[in-house]
């Protein structure tokens, strides 16, 4: 019999996540279909998609009000198209705000649904752990901490440790990753990482151009990397660069982010996935972010957030190993230092690096083998 897995992802960390599932499944379900929203990598492993990701990618309150109708929509399309042609199971991959309304309504319908990611309930808005337990039949946690806070919620959660640790490898070679890149293999390299939406790139590409100004007239020897993840974003970042800083040592890449980060010595990050992938290659970084000013007042004033730190390297590594700097402070003259710092302090470095490889050796679970045994746990399960 062929099983038949509807699976929505609406960003690229969530394709990627998507992705790596995909391949696991099909290896115990070799003639399964694949149907849902899908990004390119999910693409590649055979899944058939019903709109483009794209149209689901949006972050931020004010952000998401935008465009509010036609999400609603997306959502309410696919919940009708789900509801005639069933699947044996719903997956929603991360995106909370979109996915656990979709597998609440499908749940409803009586399709078994599963989650994977843990919304970030433990770090705001509480309450929503409510609805993750009206939602999923089966929540697959990425990160350790995440298992005992929702079972003690009474959401059906395992924890099966993290896709990325188990597809970066415990040592990654700086000088192979320079040489991909054509770059010399002395010197020093900064890769900045501006972020995977148009959103964060326009506002973090001049404070990251800026400091890397800052950091440039105060050291010789310095070159820069950028991965960008589409024209679209490249074109954008490339007309700030030309504005900003046009005699800037700085190589702008299509995509390549893992081998960019591999090559640098340090990272300039947005916070998000990309602190992640840059814990896991073991690299320094510091932290960037801004969100747009009425997200941040509302965030701030309502105060939703109940977490110590932005970045998710930070958070487990339980302290500050990466320097943040967050909305204003997110700019030249104290980004630029905290790099250079880093950069000069060999055994800060070193500790650093010593901390992400136990980190990554805790992550490293064979997560999407794991993932797929529990999925079929729960088919096997309501086959009986």
């Amino acid at each position: 019999m062929t099983r038949v897995i509807g699976i929505v992802a609406n960003e690229p960390s969530g394709d990627v996540l998507g992705a790596s599932l995909v391949r696991a499944l099909k290896a115990v379900l070799p003639d399964a279909r694949f149907v849902g929203v899908a990004g390119p990598r999910m693409l590649a492993e055979g899944c058939e998609t019903l709109l483009p990701m794209e149209r689901l990618s949006v972050m931020g309150l004010v952000e998401v009000l935008k465009v509010l109708p036609e999400l609603l929509r997306a959502r309410r399309d696919l919940a009708r198209y789900f509801e005639r042609n069933r699947p044996d199971v719903f997956i929603g991959v991360d995106a909370p705000d979109f996915n656990l309304g979709l597998e609440t309504r499908l749940r409803g319908a009586g399709i078994k649904t599963v989650h994977l990611v843990s919304p970030t309930v433990w770090a705001w808005r509480a309450g929503r752990v409510k609805g993750v337990r009206r939602a999923v039949d089966l929540l697959l946690s990425i990160f350790p901490f995440e298992e005992d806070f929702l079972r003690a919620h009474g959401v059906p959660a395992r924890y099966i440790g993290h896709p990325l640790a188990d597809d970066i490898p415990m040592h990654v070679d700086g000088d192979e990753a320079r040489r991909t890149l054509s770059l010399p293999a002395g010197g020093t390299v900064v890769a900045l990482l501006p972020g995977s939406r148009m959103g964060e790139v326009t506002r973090l590409a001049r404070p990251m151009l800026e400091t890397a100004l800052w950091c440039d007239r105060r050291r010789d020897g310095l070159r820069f990397v950028v991965p960008l993840v589409s024209e679209r974003i490249h074109a954008t970042f490339d007309a700030l660069r030309r504005e900003i800083a046009p005699d800037l040592d700085l190589t702008m890449l299509h995509g390549q982010s893992r081998v960019a980060i591999s090559a640098a010595d340090c990272v300039l990050t947005a916070s998000g996935t990309a602190t992640l992938e840059t814990l896991l290659l073991k690299r320094p970084m510091v932290v960037a972010y801004r969100l747009n000013t009425l997200t941040y007042r509302l965030v701030t004033s309502l105060r939703l957030i109940k977490v110590k730190y932005a970045a998710m390297s930070n958070l487990l590594a339980g302290r500050e190993l990466a320097p943040e700097f967050l909305q204003d402070r997110a700019r030249a003259d104290l980004m630029g230092p905290a790099l250079l710092t880093l950069l000069d302090d060999t055994a800060r470095r070193q500790a650093v690096v010593d901390e992400y490889a136990r980190i990554h050796t805790l992550l490293r679970r064979d997560a999407a083998v794991q993932a797929a045994q529990a999925i079929m746990a729960l088919l096997q399960r309501d086959a009986r």
